[in-house]
């Protein structure tokens, strides 16, 4: 059966060109050190915020963390983090995790931080009051949008998660009430590559959609 006619361009080949766009997402921990545009990095929030969210609550809160200090504050609370991570593998494992680059926080010349505000009043609690944790969907749906329009502009971008939450939070000074779900780099990628580093170096292997769709 065909799909509907539609008056926008999304003919087969941007439906192709989209696929790849998707496939060509990476997280990406090896960048170059030179500088992006901050008006490329506005345009890319802006267009985040276009993203989905539960009851158009608009959650999600952007910080852009440039003070050295903040910013050696979130590497030590990465590099205890990976410390405490590395004591939880043995043997192979461990070696292999040592091996692994897990940030970019060092030569990535963009930090950004990105907050879900657990107090908003905007959208008035509509389709949250069962599942309030959709706040914090909402915000991973604005990163995920991010992501796709900076891979879509060259630009690299990374999601670091060995850290501790509270910690950064404390270092940004941000207000009562915000919970952390990113803390992301951005800058133009040293290198480039369609598969996953962790499956490139033999960390994990990727799942097909046969294993991970169930009927009932």
């Amino acid at each position: 059966m065909k799909p509907p006619p539609s008056h926008l361009p999304f003919d087969a080949t941007f439906r192709k060109t989209f696929r790849d766009l998707v496939l060509w997402r990476r997280d990406v921990r090896r960048f170059r050190t030179d500088p992006v545009d901050e008006k490329l990095l506005d345009d890319l929030i802006e267009l985040a915020t276009h993203a989905p969210s539960v009851g158009l609550s608009q959650p999600w809160r952007f910080v852009k963390v440039k003070s050295p200090e903040r910013r050696r504050a979130v590497w030590e609370s990465f590099a205890k983090a990976n410390e405490k991570a590395l004591g939880g593998y043995e043997g192979e494992q461990r070696a292999n995790y040592v091996s692994l680059k897990l940030a970019g926080l060092k030569e990535a010349p963009i930090h950004l931080a990105v907050f879900s505000d657990e107090s908003t009043d905007t959208g008035r609690g509509l389709g949250r009051q069962t599942m309030p944790e959709t706040l914090r969907y909402s915000v991973v749906a604005a990163v995920q949008t991010m992501w796709l329009g900076a891979r879509a502009e060259g630009l690299g971008m990374g999601w670091v998660s060995i850290l501790d939450p509270a910690e950064v939070t404390r270092a940004l000074d941000v207000p009562e009430g915000w919970r952390l779900v990113a803390y992301l780099d951005l800058g133009w990628p040293a290198e480039e590559h369609i598969d996953p580093e962790l499956e490139r170096h033999h960390w994990e292997e990727r799942h097909y959609t046969g294993d991970l769709v169930f009927t009932r």
